[in-house]
């Protein structure tokens, strides 16, 4: 066996290296996107813990309340009888040196007396009043050093800390202060983000927890900080698992690949399989030695696309991480680290794809008898008589596929849209060979009178390959159906919400406290603003907004609250359903992705902790949001206020008088409000703005069908130079018989042209079905927003003929081949 698979196998290969150097990085690059996408992914959403357990230790649980701790709360906790340590923590962003922001960290150093972080120095607790510990990451950016003195903003307050220590690197940027001159910095006296418990060594957790519960109000919640990474990692599910089934569009259009290559090594071997099987080799064997091919070659490929995923990895982190940062939660990315389980799943991934994608062409092999040996065009007959057959099958799967569209989701992730996705593919690759067929044959007058004998030559020659001609047109149309579904989707999704952005940013001016713009965070801004707005000439109105991350049914939303009157005057939202509240009751309107996720519907009542209290509120309206899927529940300024009396503003709108300058009044508040750390932009940068990050949102989708195409057409021009070392004795006739070296050229160059383009027709029907599939079943039941369907036509019709075009250009190797072959060495065959 090992000797039949060296000659039939080996030697045939290193006859082809372009061939086998083709298939091999097809298999490569499948492998190396979905080995980038889990490694990228890892990486950019870190570990979601608190950087304070550098400085504190582990954590053993956390205290913690919509709208924040009262710090009433800590004297009760001091006085239980357990050995426990309960550390009251503010985490909030903050202005430092200027213009950057960070994260402050306000810690009670009195009750961590040995305050002792990695470089071993303690603390004077009485000395750090006015001091600072600074994160390495941090100090690196702003080039900060021990000693240095800095000043940090918060809420109108400005002070001044001089740095006593720079905290070991930790992928995150911190500074760390005492609570007292924290709250005084933010405003924030009386109440803290949560309480942290450090229970003792000999201290029962169960005991502990039963005798915390007992004092602190019903409405705030005891967690673990490991429950608070998975809510996180809950959070995003769906988004890295959307991200791995696109990349593994690669490997499916490299599994057509395979199959290309085994099918064609079958039919180029079919002569010697016959003798094989004449002289006793048995069915089995000739299997075993086919799918020994394959699995070496998915193999090979593997490894290497080991390699390049980790550099692709690299590249994709940080597309991944602003994604993650901007839409989800928080997180600092880690390092990208290839673990052993990493390089398993691409080997298993990669071989078993490569022999699955096999298991068809050897079992032909297989079944091959020697009295078929030398019936060369058996297989091209057999796929032909299979036409109407695959018909069936494909309407079949389609029907399959628009049935799976009807399921909701399982496990809060769209399982039957993946399902759909895959069985419209089937569908696809079903009906290829019918519609190749149909196709050539439509387009046989148009070749003979534009491309004259070479096209009608180049169409017949597809024809006859109808097995692989189908196949490689089916794995190139995949690859164009993801590039056009995804394409109407992004095009969709970014036409709706530039629609979005016009209805909900009206107002003339924005400001915001000075921060990071990422989801769940809410930078405070002082009391003062909007009195100092108001007095400005030229400001007509003012909706002062409070906004701040809540829990509802185990999973965060945002929860926000601004003028109801201000709201329904400038008509800022778009509803689905009901509408605004009338500001004087309890309610509330919720977003859709909201209303999705937890199944709120008009009328509902929702049950929400707002301090110590539980507040019932009712549901008005469901309106359309995009900015984030983790949902909006938006009641009146008045009744938050009615509960939490400290709840700070986080977002100003301004309305200017007809006629206004605006650029004269926003150089005019910045002036006035310049002690304040904030920043102040007009609707149209926002806008821009909001594009800007969308389509960066996007850029690693983009980057993945780049991978698909790019696979695909490596699979092209495999298949175009294996088609002419099938036909090489048929070339070389017709080169016998007079045909230039120019005309064999155009002959193959015109099938890459048609191959192409069928690709594309196929490819543009199976991507709008499939576009369907991912607005409104995949993205609906993954982030729960409605997108209105937009397809980019100019910008799909340019990208089609881009692919065509390098298409055709993927022939100029095999046309190359073709022309050199020797017309003398064929007749002596023959």
């Amino acid at each position: 066996m090992s000797q039949l698979f060296r000659r039939l196998i080996l030697r045939p290969l290193r006859r082809d290296p372009a061939r086998t150097l083709l298939t091999l990085i097809s298999i490569a690059l499948g492998v190396a996107v979905v080995i980038a996408i889990d490694l990228a992914g890892d990486a950019a959403t870190g570990s979601f813990q608190s950087s304070l357990t550098t400085l504190l230790g582990k954590v053993d649980y956390e205290i913690v309340a919509n709208g924040g701790v009262d710090e009433t709360l800590f004297a009760k906790l001091a006085k239980l009888p357990v050995n426990a340590r309960f550390t009251p923590v503010i985490e909030q962003p903050v202005a430092i040196g200027g213009s950057a922001s960070t994260t402050l960290y306000g810690i009670d150093v009195l009750s961590n007396v040995e305050l002792i972080p990695g470089d071993g120095t303690v603390f004077d607790p009485e000395s750090l009043e006015h001091a600072i510990v600074v994160s390495s990451d941090l100090a690196e950016r702003l080039r900060l050093h021990k000693n240095d003195t800095v000043e940090l903003r918060g809420q109108g307050n400005r002070m001044e800390f001089q740095i006593r220590l720079i905290a070991p690197k930790q992928h995150s940027e911190w500074v760390g202060v005492d609570i007292a001159a924290a709250q005084q910095l933010l405003n924030m006296y009386g109440r803290v983000d949560r309480v942290e418990v450090f229970l003792g060594p000999t201290q029962d957790s169960a005991e502990a927890e039963h005798a915390i519960r007992a004092v602190v109000p019903a409405t705030y919640e005891i967690d673990t900080p490991g429950a608070k990474s998975e809510e996180n990692r809950r959070m995003l599910r769906a988004f890295r698992w959307n991200l791995r089934i696109l990349s593994y569009i690669s490997l499916i259009v490299g599994a057509f690949l395979i199959y290309n290559t085994i099918a064609v090594s079958v039919v180029r071997r079919r002569t010697e399989i016959g003798i094989l099987r004449a002289i006793g080799i048995s069915s089995r064997g000739v299997l075993l030695i086919f799918l020994g091919e394959a699995t070496m070659l998915g193999l090979l490929g593997s490894i290497l696309g080991i390699g390049i995923g980790r550099l692709l990895a690299g590249g994709l982190l940080k597309l991944i991480a602003g994604t993650v940062n901007a839409l989800f939660v928080t997180s600092t990315p880690g390092d990208v680290v290839l673990t052993p389980l990493s390089i398993s799943i691409a080997l298993v991934s990669g071989t078993g794809i490569a022999f699955f994608s096999a298991l068809l062409p050897a079992m032909e092999a297989a079944g091959v008898a020697p009295a078929e040996a030398m019936s060369r065009a058996a297989r091209e007959h057999d796929a032909r008589l299979r036409v109407g057959r695959n018909a069936v099958i494909a309407i079949v799967a389609a029907v399959l596929a628009a049935l799976c569209c009807l399921f909701g989701p399982i496990a809060g992730r769209p399982v039957m849209g993946y399902a759909a996705t895959l069985l419209a593919i089937g569908a696809a690759a079903a009906i290829s060979p019918g519609f190749v067929t149909s196709a050539l044959r439509f387009l046989k007058r148009p070749l003979k009178r534009f491309a004259g004998a070479e096209g009608l030559i180049a169409s017949r020659s597809l024809t006859a390959s109808l097995a692989r001609t189908s196949v490689v047109v089916t794995a190139l149309g995949t690859a164009i159906a993801m590039m056009v579904s995804v394409g109407i989707m992004v095009g969709s999704f970014r036409e709706t919400v530039q629609m979005w952005l016009g209805s909900q940013l009206q107002a003339d001016l924005y400001l915001r406290a000075t921060g990071p713009a990422a989801a769940g965070i809410f930078p405070p801004l002082a009391d003062a603003v909007p009195e100092i707005i108001r007095a400005a000439p030229g400001v007509a109105d003012v909706d002062i907004f409070h906004a701040f991350e809540f829990r509802y049914e185990g999973s965060r939303a945002t929860f926000g609250a601004g003028s109801a009157q201000i709201q329904r005057a400038k008509n800022t939202l778009r509803f689905l359903a009901g509408g605004y509240v009338d500001g004087n009751s309890d309610a509330a309107i919720v977003s859709e992705p909201f209303a999705n996720k937890h199944h709120v519907r008009v009328s509902d009542v929702l049950k929400i902790p707002l301090g110590a209290t539980l507040v019932s509120l009712k549901v008005r309206g469901i309106y359309f949001e995009y900015s984030s899927d983790r949902g909006y529940v938006i009641a009146d300024r008045k009744t938050l206020l009615k509960y939490l009396p400290k709840q700070p503003i986080t977002n100003i709108a301004v309305w200017l008088q007809p006629g206004a300058d605006a650029d004269k009044i926003r150089r005019d508040l910045e002036t006035r409000l310049e002690k304040y750390p904030l920043g102040i932009a007009p609707n149209t940068w926002l806008r821009e703005q909001a594009v800007i990050i969308f389509d960066r949102t996007f850029a690693v989708t983009y980057a993945l069908e780049a991978v698909a195409i790019i696979v695909a057409m490596l699979g092209a021009a495999n298949a175009l130079l294996a088609l002419v070392l099938d036909r090489r004795r048929e070339i070389g006739l017709i080169r016998y018989l007079g045909a230039t070296a120019r005309q064999v050229r155009r002959m193959i160059l015109t099938e890459a042209g048609l191959i192409g383009l069928l690709a594309g027709l196929l490819g543009l029907a199976l991507g709008s079905a499939l576009s369907l599939v991912l607005i409104f079943v995949i993205n609906k039941q993954s982030f729960g927003w409605t997108i209105q369907f937009h397809p980019p036509g100019l910008l799909l019709g340019a990208a089609l003929l881009a692919v065509w075009i390098v298409t055709i250009l993927a022939g100029l190797y095999p046309a190359r081949v073709a022309t050199r072959l020797k017309p003398v060495e064929v007749v002596h065959e023959e």
